[in-house]
């Protein structure tokens, strides 16, 4: 694994996203993973190895999230600045294409980059994300967004992450540690405390309250999809319902849909099981 920095601009200058890669920094072949709403590139360390192999691997910390910086404007926490971030990101790379997993809010980012006109994404993996977000899982994450506690101690984190986290389903011990370890820092007082900029929370209330309380919809954006597109979905998920799922089979690049049992929102792609279904799309 290798870490690496790269310079994105917003309307209010310039900020550094970081990210890390994994694989054979030569191979043309060139996987994008891009985590949820307050995770980390490091979500995708499981994944990342299952394809080392085969692609070189780059996962990055969304601005706001992780090593990367923080935004000097929360309100610019938003779609179009991640998009651009991730155009930077992709001319470092210097790579004509390559194939996207996208988690969440991962996945939004890689659907707004994958409809534009010749698009750089030529396979998309979407994992429980699609065009229509429901209400209901907004207002859950409204709950604890940008409200994280502090804590004295990585096992009190873990507890923390472990309660709010319940939709990803059964992990172990070493799991739990992971998903804890990688979202989570020391502050200056010893403190450990969420490694990401509760400023994020602005611009989702904001969208919550624009949405007055309905799901939203982004059906234009996915029928704009043109490239090979796999849907993987949380069997319980209340983001992604499965009637949405199923619509977007039907329509748009019709995914091809893979649901996870045992798994809400969002399966985590840290098991056999549900690595090697996106292992056989992203390579077939």
């Amino acid at each position: 694994m290798r870490e690496g920095i790269v310079k994105c601009l917003s309307p209010v200058g310039f900020h550094h996203m970081a990210y890390v890669e994994w694989g054979d920094p030569a191979n043309p072949k060139v996987l994008v993973c891009v985590h949820g709403l307050t995770r980390s590139g490091r979500d995708f360390d499981f994944l990342a190895q299952a394809l080392a192999k085969d692609y070189r691997v780059v996962c990055p910390d969304v601005v706001g999230r992780g090593r990367s910086d923080w935004l000097r404007n929360p309100s610019l926490y938003t779609v179009p600045q991640y998009a651009a971030d991730m155009t930077t990101l992709l001319a470092r790379l210097d790579v004509e294409t390559v194939h996207w997993v996208g988690t969440s809010m991962g996945g939004l980012i890689g659907m707004a980059l994958a409809a534009q006109p010749e698009s750089p994404i030529t396979r998309l993996v979407l994992n429980d994300v699609g065009p229509v977000v429901s209400a209901v899982s907004l207002a859950r994450i409204a709950e604890y967004l940008g409200k994280a506690p502090r804590f004295d101690s990585i096992e009190q984190a873990e507890m923390f992450v472990r309660f709010v986290s319940q939709p990803f389903g059964p992990h172990t011990d070493e799991q739990w540690r992971h998903l804890t370890a990688h979202v989570t820092r020391k502050a200056a007082d010893g403190k450990i405390e969420f490694a990401y900029d509760p400023g994020i929370a602005q611009p989702f209330a904001e969208q919550l309250a624009a949405s007055g309380g309905k799901d939203v919809e982004l059906w234009p954006l996915y029928d704009g999809i043109r490239c090979p597109t796999l849907l993987v979905r949380g069997e319980t998920s209340d983001l992604l319902s499965h009637e949405t799922a199923t619509a977007m089979a039907g329509r748009g690049p019709k995914a091809s849909l893979v649901e996870m049992s045992g798994v809400g929102h969002a399966p985590t792609l840290m098991t056999d099981a549900q690595v090697a279904p996106v292992r056989d799309f992203l390579l077939a």
